[in-house]
């Protein structure tokens, strides 16, 4: 704060001047972090920060953000972060500035702007009673005590005689003429206002008596009726001659006291509440609207101690007793946000502001924001409940799992505790989840929902939602209710520990179906449910009905659609010594059938065909043209005892000729034997490649290759008029011989080429094992578990002819119409 400097060689001032009293109750009414008072034009003009206020009212309630004051040093050093200021007006003319800085930005109102201008215009008035005691700086002692005191007109009293001489400033004050005052201590208390002079001889006796100091403000009746306001100062002391005389000096504050009751008027007037203490913690002043709220008068505030009055605020640890002390403690205003019990009973935002003198307080009632804060927190908790509900059953084909969820995504916002119950196909009841928002009640609840659906009586709350398809309120309190209809037992007893006071049944009802119900229980402990509650959980209840009936519906859907894939996969043969084995695993997502296929078949000369293949597609279309293809090559390849690549051609023209519209790859595999093989344990594999992955072979020793033909062939239903090739390779008995489709070994994150790599290392790894054995490790090690594609899998064991058929691979499984003692 800039104020002015006493000359050198003055004695120094014992307290703060009017000026900077009134600069700090600028600071303290208007809950400012700062003051800053310019008297100067020049100093103003130079002030980066204040210039603006040469033209009227500065307010800033953003200094970094306001170009006016965006440079200023103290701006940029984070100081100053909202400024208001007004001129020093004489006359018109501005002479200087007063301004409040906070250090963060703040918005200010205009009965803030207003108390700063009428602090201003005292301000003003006090420079220039200043400026007429410096006049006076050369003057005795009782001019000097004049300058101390800040006043103008001097007073010498003589206590012994009464007599009283005053400077002819001092005698115009008080309304007398200079010939006629009568110099008597009698003239100066003919002038007292009646209310205030036995206080003001009160306060000059004992200044004398104590050869002290003496201080006071007092009102004067003027001839006519007109009271001015007086502030005086002076000192007893023992002259040179002995007598004790009592100096000093006395000035005219009835303009101070006019801005201060403007500023006790914009305080009366603000609709914030505001209260100052002392450094004792003593109420010093209180506004109409913390009268109010505190629920006390005035007079039984002033001058008591806030922790005596409000004891809950004492409490250590309460916001009110931290805050408030730490305020004081830095030396910084403190901004929080508490609730506090009766008389007030609300919430209320506290500004706590230390000043020189103790701590003044602005309060304000926030419980009706707070509470709308809460009401759209809630509503913004039940869109998100809502969301969750429908992302969750979502993100589950499994009805009963997503529809058990529900039982936690409704605690705590709609329950304390809850249980979600289906109707099963049969139409017998299950509790199929539960929750409770306090962790070791949840076996409790656990318990309660294993047991109470076979204590129900049938005239029980469930079975009425569950008979009329609509929300059930139970009369509270809701466990003596339930136990009405509750046969005694464990369910009955834990009830009686839960002891909800409020309990509501949702029926889960899709398609004029009540497929379920969601019971929400609430305890004693908060309030029961309200409409927007009761809205949210019928919205619940009506995603979860909807999503649980969609569910079932899917799950049937691809139930019946893998099976019926299932049944165009037919079980394969086991002739001679061979072992063949299939394996068919649906996508995870999508329609869980698909174009992959498998097939095993002896043609009439004995010889066993083995074929994987894929058509393009993951859908129902894809498994029925799957169907057509799947018929269509094992009829061709029977009918005419084709070899593999002439089986393939006579399928591409066949898709031709009956116009399928579908491309495929596939892989035929012909396993031939001669006598001379048999009896050397040697078998011949003749293949044919269209556009398929390569067939792995294990040989006994456990080394895997793949079966590279010289080229492998376009896909079927490309050029139907391509030229198949095939390839041949002779191997020894015991040989594995894998065909699979390309959902075992390419995924997104995964090549082609990769994939055979592990293909083949895996399938070195386990090609010793039982067949059965080998495609279920393959399927556990290379297929992920949220496959977007299905598997088809087809093994061919050639065991040992030496030797009757082992038992591992099954009795002899051949048509009757092949040919007995051929080879296979």
């Amino acid at each position: 704060m800039t104020t002015p400097t006493s000359p050198p060689g003055s004695p120094a001032p014992e307290g703060p001047s009017p000026r900077e009293r009134l600069a700090g109750l600028a600071r303290r009414v208007l809950a400012a972090d700062g003051v800053r008072l310019h008297g100067d034009l020049a100093a103003l003009r130079a002030d980066a920060l204040l210039a603006p206020a040469v033209d009227g009212p500065l307010v800033v309630t953003d200094a970094v953000l306001d170009a006016r004051t965006a440079a200023a040093p103290e701006v940029l050093a984070g100081d100053v972060g909202a400024l208001l200021a007004v001129p020093l007006l004489a006359g018109d003319r501005p002479v200087g500035a007063l301004a409040v800085h906070s250090a963060s930005p703040r918005p200010w109102t205009e009965d803030e702007v207003a108390v700063l201008v009428e602090l201003a215009a005292a301000v003003v008035t006090e420079g220039e009673r200043g400026d007429l005691a410096d006049e006076l700086e050369s003057s005795r002692l009782r001019w000097g005590l004049a300058i101390e005191a800040a006043g103008v007109g001097g007073f010498d009293l003589d206590v012994a005689t009464s007599h009283l001489e005053w400077d002819d400033r001092l005698i115009a004050i008080f309304g007398y003429d200079p010939a006629t005052f009568g110099r008597s201590l009698a003239d100066f208390e003919a002038r007292l206002h009646p209310e205030d002079r036995d206080r003001v001889m009160a306060d000059v006796t004992a200044a004398v008596e104590a050869v002290g100091d003496f201080a006071s403000e007092y009102r004067i009746v003027l001839p006519g009726g007109v009271v001015r306001w007086i502030s005086a100062r002076g000192r007893a002391l023992h002259g040179g001659d002995g007598r004790l005389r009592l100096l000093g000096a006395a000035y005219d504050v009835t303009d101070v006291q006019s801005a201060e009751a403007g500023v006790r008027r914009v305080l009366e007037s603000m609709s914030a509440a505001f209260y100052s203490v002392d450094r004792e913690w003593r109420f010093t002043y209180v506004n109409a609207e913390a009268e109010r709220l505190l629920g006390r008068r005035r007079d039984e505030l002033l001058g008591r101690v806030v922790w005596d009055l409000f004891p809950a605020a004492a409490e250590p640890g309460s916001p009110f007793d931290v805050e408030y002390r730490r305020a004081v403690a830095e030396g910084r205003p403190r901004t929080f946000e508490a609730y506090y019990p009766a008389p007030l009973d609300g919430w209320y935002e506290v500004r706590a502001f230390p000043v020189d003198d103790g701590l003044s307080v602005y309060f304000t009632d926030v419980t009706e924001r707070r509470a709308l804060q809460e009401r759209e927190v809630q509503e913004a908790a039940r869109r998100e409940v809502l969301s969750r509900v429908s992302a969750e059953l979502a993100a589950t084909l499994d009805p009963e799992a997503a529809v058990a969820r529900l039982a936690r995504l409704v605690v705590p916002l709609l329950a304390d505790w809850s249980v979600v119950t289906l109707v099963r196909d049969d139409g017998r009841l299950q509790d199929v989840g539960w929750w409770h928002a306090e962790e070791d009640l949840r076996p409790l609840v656990e318990v309660y929902a294993r047991h109470r659906l076979e204590a129900l009586d049938d005239a029980s709350y469930l079975d009425r939602a569950l008979a009329v398809g609509q929300l059930v309120e139970v009369p509270e309190p809701a466990h003596v209710s339930i136990a009405r209809v509750l046969r005694p037992g464990r369910a009955a007893e834990v009830l009686a520990t839960l002891a909800p006071r409020w309990a509501t049944i949702v029926p889960l009802v899709a398609r004029g179906r009540t497929l379920g119900v969601l019971t929400v229980f609430r305890g004693a402990g908060r309030e029961g449910p309200g409409e927007e509650d009761m809205a949210v959980a019928r919205q619940l209840a009506e995603r979860a009905g909807v999503g649980l009936d969609n569910a079932r519906l899917y799950r049937a859907q691809l139930s019946l659609a893998e099976e019926l894939q299932r049944s165009l996969l037919t079980a394969p043969p086991a002739p001679d010594h061979t072992e063949i084995a299939v394996r068919y695993v649906p996508a995870a997502e999508a329609a869980r059938v698909g174009g992959d296929w498998y097939d095993a078949f002896l043609q009439r000369s004995g010889d066993t065909v083995v074929v994987i293949g894929d058509v393009v597609g993951h859908d129902t279309a894809a498994a029925a043209a799957m169907g057509q293809l799947r018929g269509l090559l094992r009829g061709i390849a029977f009918h005419h005892g084709a070899g593999p690549a002439e089986t393939l051609a006579g399928l591409d023209a066949a898709m031709e000729g009956l116009l399928l519209e579908t491309t495929a790859t596939a892989v035929v595999v012909r396993v031939e034997q001669t006598p001379d093989m048999r009896a050397e344990g040697l078998t011949r594999l003749r293949w044919s490649n269209a556009g398929h992955p390569p067939p792995m072979l294990a040989t006994p020793d456990g080394e895997v290759h793949q079966l590279l033909a010289a080229r492998t062939d376009l896909l079927l239903g490309i050029l139907p008029d391509t030229r198949r090739h095939e390839g041949t390779a002779v191997v020894d008995r015991g040989s594995t011989l894998l065909l699979y489709t390309d959902g075992l070994v390419e995924r997104r994150d995964q090549g082609l080429q990769e994939g055979l790599a592990r293909l083949r290392r895996e399938l070195s790894d386990v090609a010793h094992l039982p067949l059965e054995e080998v495609l279920d490790e393959l399927l556990e090690r290379l297929r992920p578990e949220a496959s977007h594609d299905d598997v088809a899998l087809l093994a061919v064991r050639l065991h040992p002819q030496d030797g009757p058929r082992p038992a591992e691979a099954g009795p002899e499984v051949v048509p009757p119409e092949v040919p007995p003692d051929l080879p296979a």
